[in-house]
This record gives C-alpha cells, sequence and structure tokens, in this order.
C-alpha cells in the first residue's frame, strides 16, 4: 500500500502441544523483558509470548507506537460482545481513533477501561514479579490481560501501546471472518500512498497543510 513509515510485523508463534517440556502450574518463567512470571494457570499461555512480541518490539525494533492484536480471552465476548473487538490502551487519542477506524471500515471497536493502579494487583504474586492470569475473574478479566502484556514494556513507556482483543469478532459460526485487515489498513492508512487509506484513516493527512506535512515528516514514527 506505499507505507511511508518503518513497518514491522512481529508475529507470536508457538507450538501449543504437550511434551516433556510444557509449562506446568507453579512455574516460574523469566520472560525477555527480564521480568518473571509465576503460572498459576497454564491456559493463559497466549499472553506469555504476546508480552515476548512486544518486549522485542520495544528493546530490539526501538519502537514508537506498538499495536499488538490476538484472539486473547473469551471474555472479550461478554466485555464488547461478538462484534466489536476490545481496544485498551495507554493513550486516548488512539482509543478514539480505533473506534473511528473501526467505524470507517466496518471493523468494529469498543474501549475496555484502563486502569493500571487498581487492576494490576490482580496479578500479584509472593514469588515472582506477576502471574500469569487474575486472582478474580469476575474483574474486568480482558482488561486485566492486556494490561499484563503492557507491564513488559513498563507502564511509564513513553510511547503509544494498544491492545486489540479479537477473540469473538474473528469468527461467524464456523467461519472465519478476516477481522482484522481492515481495522489496521484503516488505523494507519494515512501514512501510505493509497488516497483511499488515506480519507479512511482517522489518522489520516487530508486536509494537512505544507507546514504541519513537513513537521510530520520530521518525525517519522516507527511502527509495530
Amino acid at each position: 500500500q506505499g507505507f511511508k513509515d518503518n513497518l514491522h510485523a512481529v508475529f507470536c508463534l508457538a507450538e501449543n502441544a504437550v511434551g516433556p517440556c510444557a509449562t506446568r502450574p507453579d512455574d516460574i518463567h523469566v520472560l525477555y523483558s527480564g521480568k518473571t512470571v509465576e503460572i498459576n494457570n497454564t491456559d493463559a499461555e497466549g499472553r506469555l509470548i504476546l508480552a515476548d512480541g512486544v518486549a522485542y518490539a520495544c528493546k530490539d525494533l526501538g519502537a514508537d507506537i506498538i499495536l499488538d492484536m490476538a484472539t486473547l480471552t473469551g471474555a472479550q465476548g461478554v466485555a464488547t460482545g461478538k462484534y466489536h473487538a476490545a481496544v485498551l490502551t495507554n493513550n486516548e487519542e488512539w482509543e478514539k481513533a480505533c473506534v473511528k477506524a473501526g467505524r470507517n471500515c466496518g471493523d468494529l471497536v469498543h474501549p475496555l477501561v484502563y486502569c493500571p493502579e487498581l487492576h494490576f494487583s490482580e496479578f500479584t504474586s509472593a514469588v515472582a514479579d506477576m502471574k500469569n492470569s487474575v486472582a478474580d475473574r469476575d474483574n474486568t478479566p480482558s482488561s486485566c490481560a492486556g494490561l499484563f502484556i503492557a507491564s513488559h514494556i513498563g507502564f511509564d513507556w513513553p510511547g503509544v501501546w494498544v491492545h486489540i482483543d479479537i477473540a469473538a469478532p474473528v469468527h461467524a459460526g464456523e467461519r472465519a471472518t478476516g477481522y482484522g485487515v481492515a481495522l489496521l489498513l484503516s488505523l494507519f492508512g494515512g501514512a501510505s500512498e493509497d488516497p483511499l487509506l488515506n480519507m479512511v484513516s482517522p489518522l489520516g493527512c487530508n486536509g494537512d497543510s505544507p507546514t504541519e506535512d513537513m513537521e510530520r515528516d520530521s518525525k517519522r514514527r516507527r511502527l509495530v
């Protein structure tokens, strides 16, 4: 699409099969961020490699904007339904942009509560930096799952972090919907050379003055 900025795609993939090296309850892992995680739920495994992915994007790729997208929690469908993905972010402008991008392209998005100062205590561990699953499943588990990932780049990280949980809208019955492709193109379309994507992007450059164009180009952002 003629993307003009530095874009990386990091695929967080792992074999999910039982074996002699499988994770067991009470194991403690050291993640790529250097933080330790006590395993109290072996079914909450996807967030472990997602945490490594965002840490890699931060430490090795030097990203200014990190967006992680995954079918992370069954609770997402309860929180925002089967048509709207859930978005959790440390930036209010990007939260609004995700919602608008979803409306423009049809991949609908609705915000989750972002409040690490109240919710991250759900992962408190006596033997590690955190557990991998919440203590109370009735306390916004989809938000908490996203916070687990964010903690591996740090809640004081100055960049933009966006987490999109797409567990429910990726399928309709037994069929995949392809959810997420249009959302990403719409959200980041302003950084492409495609006039249609420029038009639908909530962060697009339509109507920018030459001065704004120059300022934007002088502060080119590396996106993940």
